[in-house]
């Protein structure tokens, strides 16, 4: 029995790789891969890579097999010019949209349906040159407000806008080809994240909603979607450990 995906839902599913450690289990995610996914799949120098490959493979196929009776190693994908990967539209006969993010220990795929989506986890473990980095992809405001926090505070905002900005530019589906210094984020205690545009960047503030996740001690996760016609999304957040 396949699951309802609802207009204005947004489904996450998240799987912790380093809680997947099964033989039998992973010799089935494997299974699922198509050719160009294996050939990645053995790309990949270290097992920690190869094995977060794999599981991230086997949630979305997992996951899409949800909500539509095609066995997960049936689905096969398009990607436009910029990376950005779609379902083949002749194999589903809903309207789903997708988008994936993984970092050291959790990978997340969130599904909706037809609005454009885009998703970023990331490990806040990992020690980001805060200012550096600021002054070269963020808005001029979310610098100096990265500036003006005491120093305990900058590594938490960094994350949070950074997660904020690539799941924005991952939606648009044009990735680091949009440049980031020409939008920006207001981060605010209790109040909706908002987003702001240069005039060179053709968009309108009300068609997009973000949410930002913590879900994990380690984890900080954001998550954007477009819709022209001012729908309110509301989110589900599923853990799947282990994957079936």
């Amino acid at each position: 029995m396949t699951l309802e995906l609802p207009t204005g839902s947004i489904h996450l599913w998240l799987a912790f790789p380093d809680e997947i450690n099964d033989e039998a289990l992973l010799s089935s995610y494997g299974r699922l891969l198509n050719e160009e996914e294996k050939k990645r799949w053995q790309r990949f120098h270290f097992a920690r890579h190869r094995h977060q490959y794999l599981v991230t493979r086997a949630l979305i196929r997992s996951t899409l097999s949800r909500y539509v009776d095609i066995d997960p190693a049936d689905w096969r994908f398009s990607f436009n010019n910029h990376g950005k990967p779609e379902i083949l539209s002749a194999l589903a006969d809903k309207p789903i949209r997708f988008n994936l993010s993984h970092t050291n220990g959790l990978v997340m795929c969130a599904i909706v349906l037809e609005n454009d989506i885009g998703v970023d986890i990331e490990d806040m473990q990992r020690k980001p040159a805060t200012l550096d980095i600021a002054g070269h992809f963020f808005s001029r405001q979310e610098a100096e407000d990265l500036h003006n926090l005491p120093e305990s505070g900058q590594s938490r905002r960094f994350f949070e806008y950074w997660t904020l900005k690539e799941a924005y530019i991952k939606a648009r589906g044009m990735g680091l080809a949009l440049p980031l210094k020409q939008f920006g984020f207001m981060i605010s205690e209790n109040q909706p994240v908002q987003i702001s545009f240069d005039p060179r960047m053709e968009d309108n503030p009300a068609h997009w909603q973000f949410w930002q996740l913590w879900p994990s001690e380690n984890h900080i996760a954001a998550i954007a979607v477009k819709s022209e016609t001012n729908m309110k999304f509301q989110l589900l957040m599923n853990k799947v450990i282990p994957l079936q």
